[in-house]
């Protein structure tokens, strides 16, 4: 747990969120019954905590954070698409591949590869048919699934 500079307690989850100095470079999905951890005031970590709360009690807030993405080209087209589908809407993979040149089965794999889930929302990527599909490299129902709807609810797009 030393590797993120807070945890926050979310509904769904414990979010750990891993920042440097100058940008949030990982979130990732801890059981809920992580311990929250204060960020020191004045840091990136601490930025991410305030805006990821704004969101929690708002799902149209809009993120402004510093990100640091490193990964393929692919990879980095897709993950900043999903960062265009605004709070309550949501595209299925095909058409997101359609938009940047791909292949529905190449937007999952780079979903499932998102380092920066909730602020970069993959949770918006959805299955044929509307289903929901998969999240977190997941696509039978359980924990990353419940987080997946919880989040779609909460924005109003379920």
């Amino acid at each position: 747990m030393s590797e993120f500079q807070a945890r926050l307690r979310a509904p769904f989850a414990t979010l750990g969120i891993a920042a440097s100095d100058t940008h949030v470079t990982g979130i990732r999905f801890l059981a809920p019954s992580v311990a929250a951890k204060a960020p020191p005031r004045n840091t990136i970590a601490f930025l991410a905590c305030v805006q990821i709360q704004s969101y929690l009690e708002n799902p149209r807030f809009e993120f402004d954070l510093p990100l640091k993405l490193a990964a393929t080209r692919h990879r980095l087209d897709v993950w900043e698409a999903m960062q265009r589908i605004p709070a309550g809407a949501t595209r299925t993979y095909g058409e997101l591949a359609k938009e940047i040149g791909s292949s529905a089965r190449a937007v999952g794999g780079a979903c499932g590869a998102n380092p920066i889930p909730v602020v970069v929302p993959c949770h918006r990527v959805i299955g044929a048919g509307r289903s929901i599909g998969g999240f977190m490299g997941v696509s039978a129902e359980g924990f990353e699934l419940g987080i997946k709807r919880w989040l779609l609810e909460h924005e109003g797009a379920l």
